[in-house]
């Protein structure tokens, strides 16, 4: 058998080829490690996966717009306090007003005069829409208002939200000074002292008398910047005084309408 010469620069010949040894058995690690990697993930898991993600996102995208578009969200505690009584005084007289509908309905089913009880019934609808319309006179619990203006600072546009506040507290009747305040009432400035109401010029000191509850009313104005205290940055004093019984007597004149005619034959 020849053997192959050592190479003539003298470095030491290649040694042959030993055979391959068998590997030996894995440890846990390694065992751990191969069946982790590479992952093997099925279609199902995938599909699930994507299903899960993009449920996450909506939900996300959606608690994050309701959160932005929250109209009360910078509102202020006693502000949200506020809104949330009046919003309770609101369904208390509109469930009154239900009420005594279903009690007239009960009264004419069940007269034995059908024809007297709704003409009464008429009657007392007409006084109410008259009280509203500012054609008969009213009286009833509520409140006073008196606004003094000695600088001259109160404008048409402060008392006009004074009448909208007390409206939106459940104001049934308002008279300012000598002028009945109606549905359609407007208020400008004047060029001299003092502000017209439906053309009517009042002046100084300015006296609301106003038929409603006054645990209703009287808070609507006193609220943290409301009505009392913009007239009062005004420089202007304002005395608010709950009242047991108030009258409301300046008219206005019935108005014929011009185009509207009744439908009913």
């Amino acid at each position: 058998m020849s053997q192959t010469p050592p190479p003539e620069d003298g470095t030491p010949a290649p040694a042959p080829d030993e055979p391959t040894r068998p590997a030996g058995p894995l440890t846990g690690r390694q065992r751990l490690v191969k069946g982790l990697w590479p992952p093997r993930v099925t279609r199902a898991q995938l599909i699930v996966a994507l299903l899960l993600f993009g449920l996450g996102l909506g939900l996300a995208i959606q608690v994050r717009s309701h959160n932005d578009s929250s109209a009360l969200r910078g509102a202020r505690q006693e502000d949200l306090v506020r809104i949330l009584d009046e919003l309770d005084d609101r369904t208390q007289r509109l469930e009154d007003e239900k009420q005594s509908l279903e009690g007239q309905r009960t009264e004419l089913e069940n007269s034995s005069d059908q024809a007297e009880e709704a003409r009464k019934q008429t009657v007392e609808k007409q006084r109410q829409l008259g009280i509203l319309a500012g054609t008969v006179a009213a009286e009833g619990p509520g409140i006073t208002m008196t606004v003094s203006d000695s600088k001259g600072t109160v404008e048409a546009d402060m008392l006009l939200d004074a009448v909208q506040e007390l409206r939106a507290a459940g104001a049934e009747a308002i008279q300012v000074n000598d002028v009945r305040v109606v549905a359609d009432t407007y208020l400008s400035d004047t060029s001299g002292k003092g502000i017209q109401v439906d053309g009517s010029t009042v002046r100084p000191p300015y006296r609301f008398r106003v038929i409603g509850k006054p645990q209703d009313l009287g808070p609507a104005l006193n609220i943290p910047g409301g009505i009392v205290q913009t007239l009062e940055k005004e420089q202007a004093k304002v005395v608010v005084t709950d009242e047991r019984k108030i009258v409301v007597d300046a008219l206005r004149p019935a108005k014929e309408p011009d185009y509207a005619r009744s439908s009913s034959r």
